[in-house]
């Protein structure tokens, strides 16, 4: 993520008085997902409150498809810093291999199951301008602007580098229902995280899957467990969309 943070000034005349430290003060973290791993432990205080319609457009993106061999190309993940694993693919980080195969069953489950649902890669990995109209943000806040709800899928780093599953949402006075929904499965990151995030300021979601380390990153490595494992991971997430939509 081509990490970027707003001025006290931008921030402060957004939301008025706002403790930018408490924002990032790392808590004990109170539970750990049997498939996601740690969860989050940062306060946060934001919810979703917003009703949507059952046809809301979603679009999801693989987080870092844009950014290979550049500043911000994803974590490669405990296997291959730490354990000497060879990558997934060597053309790409271990994380962006894992957020498409996430965002491809994602969208797949969530069409069988009814949604307005698509997804979007750019094609060119390697683009350095943030702001050039193929990239993940351009293409998701393009979405948003038109009405629709854009979420990036990523992986935490590993160790004390990550902080756990859990979504970023956009910087919005209006998140909504399905934003709770997520947060209530995954955890629930600050508003303001690390300063406000550039896919968030531009109005895209953030879904943290989880850690790139331990048993969720050997289950997925393991070819006897991978194909079930990112099938359980799209369920969460489009069990949680559905909920989000049908809240009452």
């Amino acid at each position: 993520m081509r990490n970027a943070l707003l001025t006290a000034i931008g921030l402060f005349g957004f939301w008025g008085v706002f403790d930018l430290q408490a924002s990032t003060e790392k808590l004990p973290l109170h539970f750990k997902d049997p498939l996601l791993g740690s969860r989050v432990g940062l306060k946060s205080e934001w919810l979703g409150t917003k009703k949507v319609s059952p046809s809301l457009s979603f679009l999801i993106l693989a987080g870092h498809a844009d950014s290979q061999g550049i500043a911000g190309a994803g974590t490669a993940g405990e296997a291959v810093d730490l354990k000497g694993k060879m990558p997934m693919d060597p053309s790409m980080s271990d994380e962006l291999f894992w957020n498409m195969k996430v965002r491809d069953a994602i969208v797949q489950l969530g069409r069988e199951r009814g949604l307005n649902i698509n997804s979007y890669d750019p094609g060119i990995r390697n683009i350095v301008d943030g702001n050039h109209p193929s990239t993940n943000w351009s293409v998701g806040s393009r979405h948003v602007r038109e009405g629709g709800y854009a979420i990036e899928i990523h992986f935490d780093s590993y160790g004390e580098y990550g902080f756990g599953s859990g979504l970023i949402p956009a910087i919005s006075r209006s998140l909504n229902s399905v934003d709770e929904s997520l947060a209530r499965s995954f955890g629930r990151y600050p508003i303001f995280f690390r300063g406000g995030l550039g896919a968030p300021r531009r109005g895209i979601r953030i879904l943290e899957i989880g850690k790139l380390e331990g048993k969720l990153e050997r289950n997925l490595r393991d070819i006897n467990s991978r194909d079930k494992v990112v099938k359980q991971l799209a369920s969460r997430v489009v069990q949680a969309i559905t909920q989000g939509i049908s809240s009452k």
